[in-house]
């Protein structure tokens, strides 16, 4: 068995479960000769799984699920690569385990900045609409982080303080900081930030739909989002850090993710146009009002080859025809 719950329970005056949720006995997964580590797994499924999101909202724009891929392909190696260097960098890891990537150790605020980055250039390197995609990729995005936090918690990583609470994660004595070696339950810091991230999915999933966001405002949306919860989970954590001022460095990110966000939104608010879902009309034609419609007669003679591809971006002088939005699964 991979996992055995331990529950106890006490009967008096009234009646108290206290439960815990037990750590995997193995964080490796052995099929024949083959030796898996659960962190990697993780991370493989959470990408996959914002892939496939990614390719659905951005096929709901009109666009082809393939852009999403070629983007992957680049961002995804790209995000991994920043998200280790950021944790070396911050935790003064030791040369030889630099890439011992399996052993745990990605540093998200790296891999937000490589992978967006390289993602973006993407995107203009396909011609791409680059508002629209930004707004279709980014509530995967959080999705793909609370799946890999599962991997932390098969590691018997990121967790808090002692805590007798039925959520309380049990850790194992070798994987225990020396000042709380006789305590056996933590608070789970890996699953309240995993919590947090798929809420904040949902939730740029919903504002995205009402169409008060401009064009690739999600983006500092999320960044904010996810910077105001991993402070509060730094806030748990007991694991060892770099300080600042005697302050964790990721309190030190979280905090200036929160106001650079800020920052631009009121800039993408002045500046950028409205999104795909939005009432007002837009320059590339989607979202566009009745009322800069073409007739009928204007439009009746005219051949599919004759329509723009979808989410690339269009001449000015030619918009191309509204696609039929589809909503959201």
């Amino acid at each position: 068995m991979l996992v055995s719950p331990v529950i106890t329970a006490t009967v008096g005056a009234g009646f108290n479960v206290l439960g815990s949720i037990p750590s995997p006995s193995s964080n490796q997964l052995e099929i024949g000769p083959l030796t898996l580590n659960y962190y990697g797994l993780c991370i493989g499924l959470g990408v996959l799984v914002a892939v496939y999101i990614a390719q659905r909202r951005w096929a709901a724009r009109g666009g082809h699920p393939d852009d999403i891929a070629s983007i992957a392909t680049w961002a995804v190696p790209a995000g991994l690569i920043g998200a280790r260097v950021y944790h070396v960098i911050t935790d003064w890891r030791p040369i030889d385990s630099w890439l011992k990537v399996w052993e745990g150790g990605l540093g998200i605020p790296g891999g937000l900045v490589a992978g967006v980055s390289v993602g973006y250039w993407a995107a203009r390197r396909r011609n791409l609409d680059l508002g629209n995609v930004i707004d279709a990729v980014v509530p995967a995005i959080p999705v793909a982080q609370a799946i890999g936090r599962l991997g932390n918690w098969f590691n018997q990583e990121i967790y808090g303080r002692p805590t007798d609470l039925p959520w309380a994660v049990e850790i194992d004595p070798e994987h225990r900081p020396v000042e709380f070696a006789d305590s056996a339950t933590f608070h789970p810091a890996f699953l309240y930030e995993a919590t947090w991230n798929l809420a904040l999915a949902a939730f740029l999933v919903w504002i995205d739909r009402t169409g008060k966001l401009r064009k690739g405002m999600i983006l500092p949306v999320y960044v904010a989002g996810y910077g105001i919860g991993r402070f509060v989970v730094e806030s748990v954590r007991i694991d060892p850090a770099t300080l600042i001022l005697g302050v964790r460095v990721n309190h030190w990110v979280s905090g200036a993710a929160v106001v650079l966000s800020a920052l631009a939104l009121l800039l993408l608010y002045k500046k950028a146009g409205p999104s795909y879902w939005a009432d007002a009309p837009q320059a590339d034609g989607a979202g566009r009002s009745a009322e800069d419609e073409p007739s009928d007669e204007a439009t009746s003679d005219k051949t599919p080859s004759d329509k723009a591809p979808p989410g690339s971006e269009t001449d000015e002088s030619e918009p191309a025809e509204d696609e039929s939005k589809v909503p959201l699964d």
